[in-house]
Formats: structure tokens, sequence, C-alpha cells
């Protein structure tokens, strides 16, 4: 019997091959684009540096040289890095995320009682997260903490700042945005 690796995202989807909902394209053209822009920096621009720093003599004490071997070095690791990622998010499974809970793609209000006001988050891949517009990652330390979470929970964050209490007030799953008609939860409890 021939075995599957299996990955998951922090709010427990599956990673294996499978015939349901994908990727989201925007996420997909942003991680391909990075990678069109590095490929090309690291066969036609970094060359380019290279040869002319090695022109200006000792390489030995050539600041321009060492800072573009550098760069090289960053651009192959950025390189392997998103190629990687590309295609650990090619396998996720968008229908392995649950319906009534909080998992990727979720929007959720929240109430922080440290604050004592209300905020809404939508759980993100890291390659989207932008807290400014309420774009967290489903890995950072709020979204850790509300994965899996129903409305009516309570999530306790711990940040720099201290503890924070988040208690989930709205949620609406990421198959309640596309419209899928089998979410026997309602997206609304509050």
């Amino acid at each position: 019997m021939k075995s599957q690796a299996r990955l998951s995202l922090a709010d427990g989807a599956s990673l294996l091959p499978a015939t349901g909902p994908r990727m989201p394209e925007h996420i997909k053209k942003k991680l391909q684009d990075e990678i069109k822009q590095l490929e090309y920096e690291l066969a036609h621009e970094l060359p380019a540096e290279i040869k002319k720093a090695r022109a200006m003599g000792d390489l030995s004490e050539n600041a321009e040289y060492h800072m573009a071997k550098q760069r090289q070095e960053f651009v192959n690791a950025r390189l392997g890095m998103l190629k990687k990622r590309m295609a650990e998010l090619s396998l996720v499974n968008l229908s392995n995320i649950p319906r009534d809970k909080a998992g990727f793609g979720s929007t959720v209000v929240v109430y922080d009682s440290t604050k004592d006001e209300e905020i809404e988050y939508r759980l993100v891949t890291s390659e989207e997260a932008d807290v400014s517009k309420g774009l967290i990652s489903t890995t950072s330390p709020i979204g850790r903490g509300i994965v899996g979470k129903r409305v009516g929970d309570v999530a306790t964050i711990v940040t720099p700042n201290g503890k924070r209490q988040l208690e989930i007030l709205k949620l609406t799953t990421i198959h309640d945005d596309v419209g899928d008609n089998g979410n026997e939860a309602a997206a609304d409890r509050a």
C-alpha cells in the first residue's frame, strides 16, 4: 500500500491531494510573481553585479562583491522557501476546513476584554497577513488562539504585553463566504 505524506495547517486542514477547492488564486499568483521576480534577479541582475564587482579588483576587501554574494545567497534561500510553500499550499484541501469552527478563511468578530472593544479578524495565510487590515495569519499567536473556536468560546492569547482574553462573538467560515450550502452551523449566533 502506497502511503502519502501528511502536512497540516494550524487549523487542522489536511494537505493530502484532493479534488475539492484549492488554494485561492490570488495567493498562488502572489507567490508565483515573487518567484518569477527572484528568478530573474538571480539569473540576470546578480551575475551582472558580481561581474562588475570582480572587475574592481581585490575581492577580499571588495564590499560590492560581498554584498552581491550575500544577496545571491538570500535570493536562493528565499526561492527555496517560496517554492516549498507553493508545493504545500497546492495540496491544501479547503473541504477539510471546519464548517462550525474558526479556521483558514474565517472572519471572526471578537470582544477583547483587555481593550474593551470588538475587533474583526480574518484568518489568512502568512503570505496575506496584514494586522493593520485585520488579516491575521493562522500561525500568529492570535490566529493560533482563535483557530478551532466556536461562537461563545474565549481564547486566551499570550502576547509580549501580557495575556488577552478574546471572546468569539460572530463567526463566518470560508464555506459561508463562498455560499456553500451544506453548512448546518449558523454563521452568526450572536
